[in-house]
């Protein structure tokens, strides 16, 4: 079982802090090998914002055993967390844990020099101050999440529950995480690169945008176009372009490619249908083009990928 571990400190984020329980330490006995949640104490007196008082079970040492360390927020960016903390997750990071970071929590990731050189995002009121002490940091100033390695950072708040979704869905499958979304009332999946200012991902029902996202699901096998959208959305290609992002919060051919994969991903986890029809019926005209668009987007094989997520390996 994958044993997740959520730091508590004087201070804690509360909002923060109860995204990584609502999405890790909720009990989902309809998922089989879900994961253990313990919550690890810094301090013995830990006082969440709100005037919550937190009593956790766990202590730094247990961090030892953690497959992903999860630092919800850190109470001050300008305060370096205590080298205790900083030790233990550079230890963690070598022995192969994950790391995520939630809004401000990426400044103690920063202070242990994990993120040294590599890609990392947090909230926009905090990237300024983050490049500007860390300049060795490529901070991505304007994105929901990014995942470098083993390493995931994601920006305010909200950010965090597509950051853990994106994790849900790397360890569970798409079927799953849209699953868990979907309790959650929420848009299965908000690409990490985003821009954090807009609007949310599905638009409203009923909107031509939201009709045309419908008509092309429906049509996905088929080369659609620039041309062809803004036709069937009865517009003009630069008003559909305008529409579609100020809706969508993303370009349509962006878009289009996302949801391309959505339905391979989904057909790989609840078929046994062969990779050349999987393709065509996902709006690819080769398997080799299908091949390396997964393969980018998704870092592995749709044929690994099946053998991870799909139905024979669930049944077994």
């Amino acid at each position: 079982m994958h044993r997740v571990k959520a730091l508590a400190y004087n201070g804690l984020c509360t909002f923060e802090f109860g995204i990584a329980t609502e999405l890790f330490a909720l009990p989902r006995p309809e998922f089989p090998s879900w994961y253990s949640f313990e919550t690890v104490a810094l301090e013995p007196d830990i006082r969440a914002t709100g005037g919550l008082k937190i009593q956790a079970e766990g202590t730094l040492e247990s961090l030892a055993d953690a497959n992903t360390i999860i630092l919800p927020g850190w109470r001050d960016p300008a305060e370096r967390p205590p080298e205790v903390l900083l030790h233990a997750l550079r230890n963690a990071h070598q022995n192969g844990t994950r790391l995520f970071s939630i809004c401000s929590g990426v400044f103690i990731l920063a202070a242990a020099g994990l993120l040294n050189g590599k890609r990392a995002t947090t909230h926009w009121r905090y990237t300024g101050a983050l490049q500007a002490r860390f300049p060795e940091i490529r901070v991505q100033p304007d994105v929901l999440y990014v995942q470098d390695g083993s390493i995931l950072t994601s920006a305010g708040s909200a950010a965090g529950i597509d950051a853990s979704l994106h994790l849900i869905r790397q360890d569970h499958g798409a079927a799953v995480a849209n699953a868990v979304a979907r309790r959650l009332v929420l848009p299965p999946h908000r690409e990490g690169g985003q821009a954090q200012f807009i609007p949310p991902s599905t638009p409203r029902t009923g909107t031509p945008i939201a009709a045309l996202m419908d008509w092309a699901r429906a049509n996905l096998h088929r080369p659609l176009t620039l041309q062809t959208l803004a036709e069937q959305a009865a517009m003009s290609e630069r008003t559909f372009q305008r529409r579609f992002r100020a809706e969508a919060g993303m370009a349509p051919m962006a878009w289009l490619q996302r949801e391309r994969l959505f339905h391979a991903q989904t057909l790989l986890e609840t078929t046994q249908a062969p990779l050349a029809e999987i393709a065509h019926v996902s709006g690819y005209d080769s398997l080799d083009t299908f091949r390396i668009a997964f393969k980018r987007s998704l870092g592995t094989s749709p044929a690994a990928y099946r053998a991870r997520f799909g139905q024979a390996r669930r049944a077994g």
